[in-house]
């Protein structure tokens, strides 16, 4: 069995003076796709914010292990550098920076590598086209006047490019067609192996009903309190979140 590309061990965390997270405990292992899910304020955005040590959220207790080293307290750029990516639940525009130079800037950051032009360029072309993404969207400004479909596109052409470890994609459903989360799933698709893997955080089940996932977990007040199979998020799906409010911490094999 491979080891845990990422583990999260008694995760307590909050924002100022409240607690968010109250033990959270979670491994991922390479090939992976895992699912959060849960009610608004449960703790699911605030577990990616942690993993990626958002300074506006403050760990009091336990720790989390990327790729066999801790990085609890690492800065954010250093483990964007160690391979976790994050697509944003409302994705920020950058005017004056085109969607090229952006990605182009951000791999050379990531990998500490010059970028081959041409080679770069091509492999944008072509992962906007199967994302069904407008090519003339490369030289137009970050995010600047795009569509909440073509921003939430462009999150997945921004993971596609950097090829982290692990991604995380918090509510990159949110807001879309059912056409777009057609295309974000096919991305998310393209983007998986044996090597990598996936963490998507979501209200709904929408984007899981074009793939196929390893490990739902449902979070409720700060705690995952069940953890199952694909088949978890279809039973959420038709009955809700009430049965396990207040209830004990389960698992499914």
């Amino acid at each position: 069995m491979s080891k845990n590309l990422l583990e999260i061990k008694n995760l307590h965390a909050g924002v100022e003076d409240k607690e968010i997270l109250k033990g959270v405990d979670l491994n991922i292992k390479p090939g992976e796709i895992h699912v959060i899910m849960g009610p608004n304020g449960s703790g699911k955005t605030t577990t990616a914010n942690a993993i990626l040590n958002n300074p506006q959220y403050k760990k009091t207790e336990g720790s989390i292990i990327f790729d066999g080293e801790d990085i609890t307290n690492n800065s954010t750029d250093e483990i964007a550098r160690k391979g976790i990516f994050m697509s944003f639940q409302l994705p920020e525009e950058i005017p004056g920076i085109s969607v090229t130079n952006f990605l182009k800037y951000a791999k050379n950051k990531i990998t500490g590598k010059p970028v081959k032009v041409f080679e770069f360029r091509k492999e944008l072309q072509q992962n906007m086209e199967e994302l069904n993404m407008n090519s003339k969207n490369m030289e137009r400004s970050l995010n600047v006047g795009f569509s909440g479909g073509e921003k939430k596109k462009n999150e997945i052409l921004q993971m596609l490019t950097l090829n982290p470890k692990l991604a995380i994609l918090d509510e990159t459903d949110s807001g879309l067609d059912v056409d777009a989360i057609k295309t974000v799933s096919k991305g998310i698709e393209m983007f998986k192996n044996e090597s990598n893997a996936v963490l998507i955080i979501t209200h709904n089940t929408k984007i899981l009903h074009n793939l196929k996932v390893d490990y739902v977990h449902v979070f409720v007040d700060g705690k995952i309190v069940k953890t199952g199979t694909q088949e978890l998020a279809t039973e959420i799906e038709e009955n809700g979140y009430s049965k396990y409010k207040n209830h004990p911490s389960i698992t499914e094999g």
